[in-house]
């Protein structure tokens, strides 16, 4: 490439941007402009266009980075994004099209999440009401950050932004890497993605994976790991 990417981050649920910080510091520190999208998590659709709306305010290329059900969102917002070089996975989900994160997460054994959330009611437009879930906060650090400092995953437990069920449940209607290469970091200590499913996913999309003994907040816990794999997509 003549000029680097611009690289956009996109959270993924039970988390907020601020998760992205190490991560920001060291590809700042190297010349690249980078952009940390606030993911709505109400639906995947409507998540999807807020950060195709995102893409559209940047000039020059994009490498697109998604964690967790953040690459749901990237999968479906990169679709007709010609300036999206490379679509970046951080212990995500990458749906193909017709798959939703929860039929990804049950598709193999090994995540721990469903007991650990707590379900709570939320006012929608149209007068009606919709579920959210939320990690209970005693459980947040092991379920979610294990390998990361008690006084962070407190932190991280407390600003965590609750994701809508139906995020979860709204199957992908594209699915933007079978056009735009993908690169994976797969997380073998994850609790919410079981391993087999990061590495399925990882496979079918013919990602160029990298696998780190991690929890499923890699990007807190492990950002030099992380920032080495969107450089190597900005890279190629």
């Amino acid at each position: 490439m003549t000029s680097k990417p611009t690289i956009v981050l996109v959270h993924g649920a039970f988390a907020d941007s601020s998760s992205w910080n190490g991560v920001i510091t060291r590809l700042r520190a190297e010349g690249y402009s980078v952009l940390a999208a606030a993911n709505p998590l109400r639906g995947l659709d409507a998540d999807a266009a807020y950060v195709s709306s995102v893409l559209d305010t940047l000039e020059g290329p994009i490498v697109l980075v998604g964690h967790s059900y953040g690459g749901s969102v990237i999968t479906v917002a990169a679709h007709r994004k010609p300036a999206v070089v490379a679509l970046v996975y951080i212990a995500a989900f990458i749906p193909d099209e017709g798959e939703s994160a929860l039929e990804l997460t049950d598709k193999f054994p090994g995540s721990t999440l469903a007991p650990t959330t707590s379900p709570t009611s939320y006012p929608l437009p149209d007068g009606t009401t919709g579920t959210e879930l939320s990690i209970r906060h005693d459980e947040f650090p092991g379920q979610f950050a294990a390998d990361v400092s008690a006084d962070v995953a407190a932190t991280m437990a407390i600003t965590q932004r609750p994701v809508s069920l139906t995020a979860l449940q709204q199957a992908a209607t594209v699915a933007a890497w079978h056009s735009i290469p993908a690169y994976s970091l797969v997380t073998t200590e994850d609790k919410n993605i079981p391993l087999e499913s990061q590495r399925f996913m990882s496979a079918r999309a013919a990602a160029r994976t990298v696998e780190i003994a991690a929890s499923h907040a890699v990007s807190v816990s492990d950002p030099a790991a992380v920032a080495d794999l969107i450089r190597l997509a900005a890279e190629n």
